[in-house]
């Protein structure tokens, strides 16, 4: 059978590059994400009731960028790669050779705003909750980076948009996982979590609920794109049928569960 597939499109992963210094596509969907956070928080921080001041954001963004650069850096030695660490520990700072785990920044954010919230008596899950509504668009940012590095393909397929990856050493048609991702924890997201947030209003919505929608949306995507995204060669399938990154997704559910709980919970109790 012929296998048709879609050329993939030739854009250099460096944006911009000014001598020796290059700023990459990748770099720039990290930075999008966070000036995005910074601007929407702020907005929604100048309306009546808002659990935080303009101010407070202008501090949080620098917890909350140390929280997901060295939360995902430390994620992916961790969950993704540890013995090649532990014989070369001076490669954990190497960061421009690539390597970032999105539940270590996950994980590292969510603690920077814990203990930011904690310091400045910020009720945490109502600035949770904005800054669950924001997060999508960082996500979709980072996932176009990783479709134009040509990282993080899929798994070999026949279906009509099949593109074959210039990093693929085997040259086959492959899932173009990456827009799946951006499209379903970016797009998709993005447009639920703002439905809920503008249509219900954070007065109507317990605390902590938004948060953890976005923790199960995010969860139910990424597990499921997991079925067509190719594996890390060094780890393969566990058991022949779940992958690292559906592994360390499965905590996310409980997350959303605990958060949801504890926003209806405090909702029931001061009603």
């Amino acid at each position: 059978m012929l296998i048709m597939d879609i050329p993939f499109p030739d854009i250099d992963p460096v944006a911009v590059s000014v001598g020796p210094l290059a700023v990459r596509w990748y770099s720039l969907g990290y930075i999008v994400g966070l000036l995005y956070l910074w601007w929407f928080v702020r907005r929604e921080a100048r309306k009546p009731g808002a659990p935080l001041s303009p101010a407070h954001m202008d501090d949080f963004l620098t917890w909350g960028t140390l929280g997901v650069i060295l939360g995902g850096r430390l994620g992916y030695v961790l969950f993704y790669n540890f013995p090649r660490y532990v014989e070369d520990p001076i490669a954990i700072f190497r960061l421009w050779d690539g390597g970032m785990s999105f539940h270590g920044g996950l994980i590292g954010s969510v603690l920077a705003l814990y203990l930011f919230c904690r310091r400045n008596k910020i009720d945490f899950l109502r600035f949770g909750d904005i800054v669950a509504v924001a997060a999508p668009v960082g996500l979709f940012a980072v996932r176009c980076a990783n479709f134009i590095n040509g990282e993080l393909w899929g798994r070999p397929t026949d279906v009509a948009w099949a593109m074959r990856f210039p990093s693929d050493p085997l040259g086959l048609p492959r899932h173009p996982s990456q827009l799946y991702e951006a499209f379903g924890e970016g797009v998709l997201l993005l447009a639920i979590l703002l439905i809920l947030y503008y249509r219900t209003s954070l007065k109507k919505v317990a605390p902590g609920v938004i948060a953890g929608v976005f923790f199960a949306g995010y969860g139910t995507v990424r597990f499921l794109v997991e079925f067509v995204r190719e594996p890390d060669a060094h780890l393969g399938l566990m058991a022949g049928l779940i992958s690292r990154g559906q592994l360390l997704t499965l905590p996310m559910f409980v997350a959303a569960a605990l958060l949801i709980h504890a926003g209806l919970r405090r909702q029931s109790t001061r009603a």
